[in-house]
């Protein structure tokens, strides 16, 4: 278990908060493209539109996650090592091909959250992103879903009402890795994209298992067959694919509600080469970073999905698992595994509760 202590200090709100100074403006600066992006977010849409049409067919500081927890999960890919170097370059040999655009709508509006206690952030930002409905009726099928985010009908319980666990036990970070890359504000982060429908319910609380509000919580993974999206994120993460450059699927950050909640509508991620399937996130309070992590999924899971599912079963097996994962292999990632459940629609609803801690001066465990 490594440790780290940051040189910078700050309090928001009764929470002492810090950052390194070598990376605090770094994250302002990536902060600025993003509100940049978000205004020029609907040109970027149009362009997506015509490539969709082609393309349709296929720092560091700790967060605590609430006690035991009984759930399954499923495996991730993911990018960069620790320190920041990607042992990952084999992506999926096949193009995963632009935004599907305006052909993902689903029928009904885009929903408010599920039942949970005071529910998700509503909606994705702008008309043009694909998006869910939580509107009702839907038929119950066997098996997983394939059709994306638009093939989701909501309604889906609350994972939360099941309890947080006995103890709020500290969760370690980990890299943030070269595929960071500016985001938008959205609950639909999928962009049409097609996959296995996810709905990543995360809970923000603290250490004594309240809810912390108004924190922001940003998240971003590959595509289905394994690519990560945006032409600012490293060149080594899109491969040159013009249609992950030009997009910024699977990327999205909303803000915790009164229940400490957010919820996510996006596919289950790829693999590549070098790293298991896998989810980031960072959450900032204030705009400051105040954790930088990974979620995992349970690797048999991920095994079942990648033999059998659409999309995932195309690029055949994966090459690495949680145990020999060039980040986490080995280490004891059971806080920070989701929790998974198949809905009667054949989404998967995936969730984790994560405890913030109250100061930034205490020393840092990695994963």
């Amino acid at each position: 278990m490594q440790s780290a202590v940051d040189d910078g200090r700050a309090s928001i709100g009764g929470i002492e908060l810090g950052i390194p100074q070598g990376r605090r403006g770094n994250l302002l600066a990536m902060q600025r493209r993003a509100l940049h992006r978000a205004r020029t977010h609907t040109t970027r849409r149009r362009v997506l539109r015509g490539l969709g049409a082609l393309a349709t067919a296929s720092g560091v500081v700790a967060l605590t996650g609430c006690g035991g927890d009984d759930g399954s999960g499923s495996g991730s890919s993911g990018d960069g090592s620790s320190g920041g170097g990607s042992s990952g370059g084999g992506s999926s040999g096949g193009s995963s091909g632009g935004s599907s655009g305006a052909s993902a709508s689903a029928t009904g509006s885009t929903g408010v959250a599920d039942s949970s206690g005071g529910g998700s952030s509503d909606g994705s930002s702008g008309a043009a992103d694909a998006s869910s409905s939580d509107t009702g009726a839907c038929a119950t099928i066997e098996g997983w879903a394939s059709g994306g985010t638009a093939s989701m009908c909501g309604n889906y319980p609350d994972p939360f009402t099941r309890g947080l666990g006995p103890v709020c036990e500290l969760t370690c970070a980990a890299t943030l890795g070269p595929c960071y890359a500016d985001t938008i504000e959205r609950k639909d982060i999928s962009e049409g994209q097609p996959g296995l429908p996810v709905r990543l319910a995360l809970k923000i609380v603290d250490t004594d298992c309240n809810p912390v509000a108004d924190a922001e919580v940003d998240v971003w993974h590959t595509s289905a067959d394994g690519y990560y999206s945006g032409d600012d994120a490293s060149a080594m993460c899109t491969l040159g694919n013009p249609a992950a450059e030009a997009a910024r699927w699977m990327r999205g950050v909303q803000t915790t509600d009164a229940e400490g909640r957010v919820d996510f509508d996006t596919c289950f991620p790829g693999w590549y080469s070098g790293r298991t399937i896998h989810i980031h996130f960072q959450i900032r309070i204030g705009g400051t970073e105040f954790v930088t992590s990974q979620l995992f999924f349970d690797d048999a899971l991920s095994d079942e999905i990648v033999a059998s599912e659409p999309v995932y079963s195309d690029r055949g097996p994966r090459d690495t698992t949680n145990a020999n994962d060039n980040v986490i292999g080995g280490g004891d990632i059971e806080n920070v595994v989701l929790q998974t459940e198949r809905q009667s629609d054949g989404a998967m609803l995936a969730w984790r509760t994560l405890v913030l801690r109250t100061s930034t001066g205490t020393p840092l465990c990695q994963i």
